[in-house]
Parts: structure tokens; C-alpha cells; sequence
């Protein structure tokens, strides 16, 4: 099957929290670290749990999950932000974490439109 857009965009962003996991930790900080982490590679393993959905109700409920992890994840790199604990420029990851917010909201209303219909 071939890869999503979606799919492929979680996963290389899962890649990329990875590293601003590992730069966290370098420098000691452990709390947002570990909640970015795990609402981060979070976001694409729903999508993935979503793609081998055993109905259109559990696809659009699993994609409903991933965007609201998409959204804590957005939270916690604000708060790294403003925050000022780290020097680490976060902001192409806001960008990239808008752009799957984006992404997640359009499949998520078009899912649960389907599901009204049928």
C-alpha cells in the first residue's frame, strides 16, 4: 500500500522530535522534554493505528486522536518557546506541527461528514 501524505509528514516529523528530544536531555531538561516526546510520535502512530482501522468510525476516531496530540504538541513547543528555558529554535517545528494540525482537521471533518451520511 502506498504511503499517505499524512503518513509521511507524521513520520518525518516523529524524526525530528526525536532529535529535539535527545538536544533536551543534553541539556537536562527532562519535564517538557518527555511530554514532547510523547505527544509527538504519538500524533503518528495513531495515524498509522487509523490506516488499519477496522471501520470508518474507528479511522475517523483514531485521526481525532492524532490531532489533539497534534495540538498538545503544539503546546509544549510554545511553551519551549516563550518559555526562554532553551536556546533550540523551535520554529520550524511549530511550522511543521501547523501543518499537520492543518492536514488532521481536514481529514477528521471530512471522515465525520462521511460518516453522517452513510
Amino acid at each position: 500500500m502506498k504511503e499517505s501524505i499524512v503518513q509521511k509528514k507524521s513520520f518525518e516529523f516523529s524524526l525530528k522530535i526525536i532529535s529535539l528530544y535527545k538536544k533536551l536531555q543534553q541539556e537536562r531538561e527532562f519535564v517538557i522534554s518527555n511530554q514532547i516526546l510523547r505527544s509527538g510520535t504519538s500524533i503518528g502512530a495513531n495515524i498509522e493505528e487509523a490506516l488499519a482501522g477496522q471501520s470508518k468510525r474507528d479511522f475517523t476516531a483514531k485521526m481525532s486522536i492524532s490531532s489533539k496530540e497534534a495540538r498538545e504538541t503544539k503546546y509544549w513547543l510554545r511553551l519551549l518557546k516563550e518559555s526562554e528555558i532553551t536556546s533550540i529554535d523551535v520554529d520550524s517545528l511549530i511550522l511543521n506541527i501547523d501543518e499537520l494540525i492543518r492536514i488532521l482537521t481536514s481529514i477528521v471533518k471530512t471522515s465525520q461528514q462521511n460518516l453522517t451520511k452513510s
